[in-house]
């Protein structure tokens, strides 16, 4: 009989992470002899960590922040996917037991879209006839967003953020098809824009602002905000009063786990209502 497998989430603060409930709820779904735990790791302390996951008995785990991009140093070998975002989240290892770091974030928020607005997307929204998607901010995050809009086939995608070289970084995934604008400029190109996409902090508990109006954008259009806390964001609630089809935050995080399940215990999960209720209910309880 072999041993339960152990996997984890590491980073520095962790108490907030909510992926010991996701993959909690998978474990006992599937009635499977394994542990998913949370690790608080200082970052001086991240090396020793993963020098010794093996020894620990570790098959795998997360990354969050501030560990993802030093987790991309220090892994033994990245998947392409991860080498274009500059990040890693997913740690596994190999048949030759080196440490394999991956980014899950990009598909994870690709498949929310499917799972939210239709496989379709590309189509019900204009993007395929020619309407361009707008992702606003240029981090980590809006990085992985990018590399999973392009590889869903997005021929057009158009860059805003504060500060413009961190745009052009990002447009050098593509240049072809990724266009940069200045923050100033968005309002006047909203009304050619298929699926609008927030990476920023705006929005977050505490955040008054709007991101931008989505009043100018075409009726067919969706809008997506990565922001789960709160999981009903001024942005999204603006974009629904003017009956544009919306896609929250949470989605993203549920289905960028399913990887790393399937790859540490052997099942690839499912994203289902269960599950959602049961974050949402943690994040409810938590205000």
């Amino acid at each position: 009989m072999t041993s339960p497998r152990k996997a984890f989430v590491v980073g520095h603060p962790i108490a907030h992470s909510r992926s010991p409930l996701i993959h909690g709820h998978w474990l006992s779904v599937h009635g499977l002899p394994g542990s998913y735990e949370r690790i608080d790791v200082a970052p001086e302390a991240f090396p020793a960590f993963l020098r010794g996951l093996s020894e620990a008995g570790f098959v795998g785990g997360n990354v969050t922040i501030p560990h993802k991009e030093e987790a991309f140093r220090l892994v033994d070998r990245r998947t392409p996917r991860a080498e274009r975002i500059g990040a890693v989240n997913t740690l596994s290892f190999d048949e030759a037991g080196r440490l394999v770091g991956d980014n899950t974030d990009a598909p994870g928020f690709v498949a929310h879209l499917d799972a939210t607005l239709g496989a379709d997307w590309l189509d019900t929204t204009g993007i395929a006839a020619g309407r361009p998607a707008l992702l606003l901010g240029a981090g980590g995050a809006a990085r992985a967003v990018a590399v999973g809009l392009l590889d869903r086939g997005v021929p057009r995608l158009l860059i805003a953020n504060r500060t413009a070289e961190r745009a052009e970084a990002l447009r050098a995934l593509d240049p072809q098809r990724i266009e940069t604008l200045a923050l100033a400029a968005v309002p006047g190109r909203l009304a050619e824009v298929g699926l609008l996409v927030n990476t920023t902090s705006l929005g977050m508990a505490g955040a008054s602002d709007l991101p931008v109006d989505p009043a100018p954008l075409p009726p067919e259009a969706a809008v997506a905000d990565i922001v789960y806390v709160p999981l009903d964001t001024r942005l999204l609630a603006a974009s629904r009063a003017r009956h544009l089809r919306t896609v929250d935050g949470l989605g993203m995080l549920l289905h960028q786990a399913v990887p790393g399940f399937a790859r540490w215990f052997g099942v690839t999960p499912q994203v289902t209502p269960e599950l959602r209720a049961l974050i949402v209910a943690d994040i409810e309880g938590r205000r």
